[in-house]
């Protein structure tokens, strides 16, 4: 979910052009993806502007290096599965129109219950510009492949909490392992975590490092604008 700390007027740089992205199901063959802001099992409780689809976009440099990642952890008995990668500009924007709506608390109880909503801004796990919106981040965990379950991170994708912190105390340390064996295989393979969120990955060298995007997460979008 964490933003950028960029502090540009994403007005001058957003760009409908979607020629530097692919579909990551195309990258790496076999993710598994559960697009959050999709669905509205979010913490807003409703499909988020710009998700057409339900589906991974990332740009081509971020698909190559989550590749190298799948492989690795492939090898070892687990698949990635994606919560959210590209994430229009469009939805950042609802996010923070969202924040300022005091009375809409519906998903309080799942994701923030610790937290009144300005707090989500304050801490940092909302920000006015996204990392997302630039194409290179991902939010994702780790399947074993010998159940299809989920390893246990110790707090669930999106839960706004110290709690998934990734150095946090306040969980196990087969729990504190499992989040370290994913930063590992991300961090050798050139993405980097932050300090806020477990699930949440950029890549160092990302190529639109001054660019948001605003196109909708759409197969379609992409097949129709690449020609």
């Amino acid at each position: 979910m964490k933003g950028s700390g960029h502090s540009m007027d994403y007005k001058q740089s957003v760009t409908m052009d979607p020629s530097g992205f692919v579909l990551l199901a195309d990258f790496v063959p076999g993710i598994v993806q559960e697009i959050r802001y999709y669905s509205t099992y979010n913490f807003i409780g409703d499909r988020i502007d710009g998700y057409e689809e339900p589906v991974a976009l990332l740009t081509k440099e971020a698909a190559r290096a989550l590749k190298a990642v799948a492989g690795e952890v492939n090898a070892q008995g687990y698949r990635l599965k994606v919560f959210d990668a590209y994430r229009p500009a469009c939805a950042v924007r609802s996010f923070v129109l969202w924040g300022i709506e005091d009375l809409d608390l519906r998903m309080k109880p799942y994701f923030y219950p610790d937290l009144e909503k300005q707090e989500l801004f304050k801490k940092g796990y909302i920000a006015k510009l996204s990392s997302h919106s630039r194409g290179s981040a991902v939010d994702l965990t780790l399947l074993d492949m010998r159940t299809g379950k989920e390893l246990d991170m110790g707090s669930p994708f999106d839960l706004f909490s110290e709690v998934s912190h990734p150095d946090s105390k306040a969980v196990t340390d087969e729990q504190y392992e499992n989040r370290m064996f994913l930063q590992k295989a991300m961090t050798r393979n050139g993405f980097q975590p932050i300090d806020c969120e477990w699930w949440h990955f950029s890549l160092k060298n990302e190529p639109y490092s001054d660019v948001y995007f605003e196109f909708p997460v759409s197969s379609e979008y992409l097949r129709r604008q690449h020609g």
